[in-house]
C-alpha cells in the first residue's frame, strides 16, 4: 500500500510539473541577433501602442499569432535552460539523500 501511495504521489508530481526558466547570465549575442532582438522589441511596442478597437477579428488574431511567434523567437535568441518544478524537487531530494 505504501509503495502504491508513493508511486501515485510521484506520478502526480511528474504530470503536474510547471516549466520554469533558469536564465544564464552570460549570454553573448552576435550583432545580427542583437539587431533582430531590437526589431522584435520595437514591433512589440508598436503593437502595444496600436488602437486595436478598430481592427477586425481576423486582424486581431493575426496580431496575436505574430506576438506569439516573436515571443518564441526572442526566447530562442536570448537562450536559457528550462527546468520543471518536478525536476528541481527531484534534484533537491537526491541531494538530501546523498548528503
Amino acid at each position: 500500500m505504501k509503495k502504491l501511495l508513493y508511486l501515485a504521489f510521484s506520478l502526480t508530481m511528474l504530470l503536474t510539473s510547471v516549466g520554469a526558466m533558469a536564465k544564464t547570465e552570460n549570454v553573448s549575442l552576435t550583432p545580427k541577433q542583437e539587431q533582430r532582438l531590437a526589431e522584435i522589441t520595437q514591433r512589440v511596442e508598436e503593437i502595444k501602442a496600436m488602437n486595436k478597437s478598430n481592427l477586425s477579428r481576423e486582424e486581431k488574431k493575426s496580431l496575436r499569432s505574430e506576438l506569439v511567434e516573436m515571443k518564441k523567437e526572442s526566447k530562442a535568441l536570448s537562450g536559457g535552460v528550462y527546468l520543471s518544478v518536478t525536476a528541481i524537487i527531484i534534484v533537491l531530494l537526491v541531494l538530501i539523500l546523498i548528503l
